[in-house]
């Protein structure tokens, strides 16, 4: 399993921006907190490869729903960031005999840091920085297999991130809330613990026998290289503010003797509010 150039060399840019952000915070703000939040439904095709169920690579269309949230309170650089995403995928192989059904669950909680801000041509550049944590809950279901059927998928990780945000002004509206908006952000694991059976182990063996046999492995980039980043745009159309985007996924694994990927590129489209709530003062 090797990962792509690009992929390590962004894990680097990662690693180094939250450094950079740390003298960049100031303190927390006392005004009024904002909170935008994104809802989308993701399409798109998925590569998903378990050796623990087949050594086969299994395609097919992902679908997937994903909630994205900011909060930040005006005159702060701090950002909580909460992302929850769920998908489901009906993958086969290359001779189309066999098939497989996969499904996650994946929440993230973080704490960006704005680090900078630039005017460019009228309009305005931020770059943003900092840290998510990362649960994962997940099972793949192989439809032809009678002995081991089942695969599940459960980790944690931690995961620097970093953002791009290019914010067009509207000419129409006079309101920040309603500028046309592109996001790129961008995640990659650094550190974390995976669940795995051991390689010719069974689940009746874990759960039934208790026969632990280093099921819980520590994961960093050297055995799991993982990437995740999406591209979006949010753009107000009558009463709304609409979004459009892309979302690519590069998750890797090679332990315990297994190796299990990944591959995601989907769609997204969905509806983006912001609320601004405020502080009434006494």
């Amino acid at each position: 399993m090797k990962p792509h150039l690009n992929s390590i060399l962004i894990a680097g840019l990662m690693v180094l921006s939250p450094l950079y952000c740390a003298g960049q915070t100031g303190t927390m703000g006392d005004g009024d907190r904002i909170i935008t939040n994104s809802r989308m439904i993701g399409w798109g095709a998925t590569k998903v490869l378990d050796t623990y169920l087949s050594p086969e690579e299994y395609t097919g269309p992902d679908l997937r729903y994903i909630s994205h949230t900011l909060r930040w309170r005006e005159g702060s650089r701090l950002i909580n960031a909460l992302i929850h995403q769920g998908n489901i995928a009906y993958i086969d192989n290359r001779s189309g005999d066999g098939r497989e059904i996969a499904g996650n669950y994946n929440f993230q909680y973080g704490l960006h840091v704005v680090c900078g801000t630039w005017t460019v041509g009228g309009n305005e550049l931020q770059l943003e920085a900092g840290g998510n944590a990362e649960l994962n809950l997940g099972f793949i279901y192989n439809t032809r297999n009678s002995n081991n059927p089942a695969q599940a998928r459960a980790y944690l990780n931690v995961l620097p991130t970093a953002a791009l945000i290019y914010t067009f002004r509207n000419p129409f509206c006079e309101s920040h809330y309603r500028d046309f908006r592109l996001r790129y952000e961008v995640g990659v694991p650094v550190a974390g613990l995976m669940f795995s059976p051991n390689y010719g182990q069974s689940y009746y063996e874990i759960f039934s026998k208790d026969n632990y046999d280093h099921n819980i492995v520590p994961t960093y980039m050297g055995n799991a290289p993982s990437l995740r980043h999406f591209l979006t745009l949010d753009f107000p159309l009558f009463r709304a503010t609409f979004r459009v985007g892309y979302q690519g996924e590069y998750l890797q694994a090679r332990v315990n003797n297994l190796k299990q990927h990944a591959y995601t590129h989907a769609l997204l489209l969905g509806v983006t509010k912001t609320f601004k709530l405020i502080r009434v003062r006494k």
